[in-house]
C-alpha cells in the first residue's frame, strides 16, 4: 500500500473515531454547559433565588428542593424568608432575588409600581388560613366600627379587610387601623392586648383565640378565591431564562406528585423547611397541584387577578391598572410531566 493510500486510510479511522465521539458523548452549549445527549436539557441550568415569608402554602417550594425534584431538572434553588413585604419587593427591584412567592394581589401592585413580572406557578388557595380574630364582645366585621385594628397596611391583609369592611357596609375609615410589621406582628399585637382584633394568619389566628381570648369573626374559608399564592419571576429574567422557569414548573409538578401519595413525609419536610410544626401545617390551606394549575390558569387566575387591580385602583392604592394578560404566563405547564 502506497504512503498515499495509507494517509488516506488513516484520515479516514480519524473522522469515524470523532464521529462516534460525538453521537454517543456529550454536547456542550454555546455558554459552555453541558447537556444530556439527546435531552436538550442542561445538567446545570443557572441558579434560581426566591423569596418568600413564613406561610405554610409555600411548603412546596421547599419539598421539590428538599426532596431533590429541582435538581432532577439540573436546577440550583436558592430560597430565603424574609418576613416583610417592603423588604421582599425591595429585593426584588433590586436583583437580590429572581422571583417571589406570595400572593396574586401583591403582584398586580408590584406590576404597577413598574415591576412586571410572569407568573408560572399557582401555589395554594388560602382556605380559612387568613381571617379576623377579635375581642369577644366583637362577634362581626360590622362590629369593628371605631375599634382599633392592627394589620400590614398594603399587603394581602389590607385587601382582605377592605373586602370583608366593603361587604359589611364600611370603609377603612371606619377603624383605627394600627400598622403592623408583618401579619404575625398583628397577632402577636392582638394576643398581647394591644388593640381590639388583628387581621392574620395561622398559626396566630389559632393563638389569637387560645392566648388572646378571641374569636374569629371571618375567615377566608367565607372568601373563596380572593387570596392565591402564586410564584412569580422579574419578567426580564422569566424571558431571558426559559429553561430555568420550565425546571421549577417541573419540579413543583413532581413535589406536588409526591405529596399526593406521601402526605405525612412531605408536610414533614415542607413544616421544617419553613421552621413550622408539622400538626395542623395545612390547616385552612389547599395546595394546588398541576392539575389545579392547568384548570385555574385557564380563566380563573384571570378573574382574580383582574380583581385585584380594580380594587386597588378603586381605592387608590395603585394609580395605573396593570394588564394582567401580560403577567400570566401558563406555557410551562403545559410541557411539564403530567
Amino acid at each position: 500500500m502506497s504512503r498515499l493510500s495509507k494517509l488516506a486510510v488513516l484520515t479516514l479511522i480519524l473522522v469515524l473515531v470523532l464521529a462516534a465521539a460525538g453521537c454517543g458523548g456529550q454536547k456542550t452549549s454555546d455558554s459552555g454547559k453541558q447537556q444530556q445527549a439527546g435531552t436538550g436539557q442542561e445538567q446545570k441550568l443557572e441558579k434560581v433565588r426566591i423569596t418568600l415569608p413564613t406561610w405554610p402554602g409555600y411548603g412546596p417550594l421547599f419539598l421539590a428542593r428538599d426532596k431533590g425534584f429541582f435538581k432532577e431538572e439540573g436546577l440550583d434553588v436558592e430560597i430565603s424568608v424574609i418576613q416583610g413585604l417592603a423588604e421582599r419587593k425591595a429585593a426584588l427591584k433590586g436583583n437580590k432575588v429572581d422571583g417571589m412567592a406570595t400572593t396574586l394581589d401583591i403582584e398586580s401592585t408590584l406590576e404597577a409600581e413598574g415591576v412586571p413580572l410572569k407568573i408560572i406557578w399557582a401555589l395554594d388557595d388560602s382556605y380559612g388560613g387568613d381571617g379576623i380574630v377579635a375581642k369577644k364582645d366583637i362577634k362581626s366585621v360590622a362590629d369593628l366600627k371605631g375599634r382599633t385594628v392592627a394589620l400590614d397596611v398594603g399587603t394581602t391583609s389590607h385587601f382582605f379587610l377592605l373586602n370583608c369592611l366593603e361587604k359589611a357596609g364600611l370603609s377603612e375609615n371606619d377603624i383605627k387601623m394600627v400598622q403592623s410589621g408583618s401579619a404575625g406582628d398583628a397577632g402577636q399585637a392582638f394576643v398581647a392586648g394591644k388593640v381590639d382584633a388583628a387581621v392574620t394568619w395561622e398559626p396566630w389566628l389559632s393563638r389569637g383565640v387560645k392566648e388572646g381570648n378571641g374569636n374569629l369573626i371571618i375567615t377566608s374559608r367565607e372568601t373563596p378565591g380572593l387570596i392565591v399564592d402564586a410564584v412569580a419571576f422579574r419578567k426580564d429574567f422569566a424571558e431571558s431564562h426559559p429553561r430555568e422557569m420550565q425546571a421549577i414548573v417541573n419540579g413543583l409538578a413532581k413535589a406536588m406528585k409526591f405529596y399526593a401519595g406521601n402526605q405525612e413525609e412531605a408536610v414533614k419536610i415542607m413544616a421544617k423547611g419553613l421552621d413550622m410544626k408539622p400538626e395542623g401545617f395545612l390547616d385552612g390551606i389547599r395546595l394546588y397541584s398541576l392539575e389545579d394549575n392547568l384548570k385555574f390558569f385557564n380563566g380563573e387566575i384571570q378573574k382574580t387577578l383582574q380583581k385585584a387591580v380594580d380594587f386597588y385602583y378603586d381605592k387608590k392604592v395603585i394609580n395605573t391598572r396593570p394588564d394582567i394578560n401580560q403577567m400570566i404566563d401558563g406555557s410551562y405547564l403545559e410541557k411539564a410531566p403530567k
